[in-house]
């Protein structure tokens, strides 16, 4: 029995890697993290395996699921949006597992800010300008993000920011990197990327919180900042 925690992409099913669809099909379990999951992909399971929506369920809830699936002898699907790599909170399921010796395994999925580059028709890198990308979020949701990671520090960089789940903290965003980058600094709020209601909204520094407001943007979006988006 093996917990494969499986990269689900950003939204689009067609953008499953070949061996995410196949352990969808095949898994008699799996647990997908709520809304961020679309539908479209969960069609892919069997109809007789046992789906369950991990969005209201604590940690400790999800651990007795693996174990019960283990007990059973049955594969677990563990469905994260985009790439387990980024902000997905496989670290301490992993933990528990190893505890448990359940066996795992992390399929990679594609990730948001690489889907968001496509949707916007570009490189996130431009030679003579910009050869580094930072994938970070700011200080204000979930756990918080070290001193030394501050956007005020990374900004002296100038590279170029893909900024996630801070559409809620843009006011902050563009304080810290302004001192930067300029007030006229390229930015793309890249919404919902490969969902229906996907958006490229292209503006800058000093006006990305009001553009925020205007669209009335609350989540699932990805904050990208740097003279390469020009």
């Amino acid at each position: 029995m093996t917990v494969y925690f499986i990269g689900a992409g950003p939204g689009a099913p067609d953008l499953l890697t070949l061996r995410a669809k196949s352990l969808i099909e095949r898994c008699p379990v799996i647990l997908y993290a709520g809304s961020l999951v679309p539908q479209e992909i969960l069609q892919f399971a069997d109809g007789s395996a046992d789906l369950t929506n991990t969005a209201l369920l604590s940690l400790g809830e999800i651990i007795t699921a693996f174990q019960e699936a283990a007990m059973k002898g049955k594969d677990v699907a563990r469905l994260h949006s985009g790439d387990p790599s980024l902000y997905s909170a496989i670290a301490e399921q992993i933990h528990h597992l190893k505890k448990l010796d359940i066996a795992y395994e992390i399929v990679p999925g594609v990730p948001a800010f690489a889907a968001a580059a496509a949707a916007m028709g570009q490189e996130l890198t431009l030679p003579d300008v910009c050869q580094t990308v930072i994938l970070t979020r700011s200080s204000k949701r979930a756990s918080s993000v070290p001193d030394s990671e501050q956007l005020k520090n990374l900004g002296a960089s100038k590279a170029t920011l893909a900024i996630h789940l801070s559409v809620k903290n843009a006011d902050q965003v563009a304080d810290q990197l302004i001192p930067h980058y300029g007030k006229e600094c390229p930015v793309v709020i890249a919404v919902e990327i490969s969902w229906p209601g996907e958006k490229i909204i292209k503006t800058t520094l000093e006006h990305l919180t009001s553009d925020i407001t205007t669209h009335n943007i609350e989540r699932t979006a990805i904050i990208f900042v740097g003279q390469a988006l020009d």
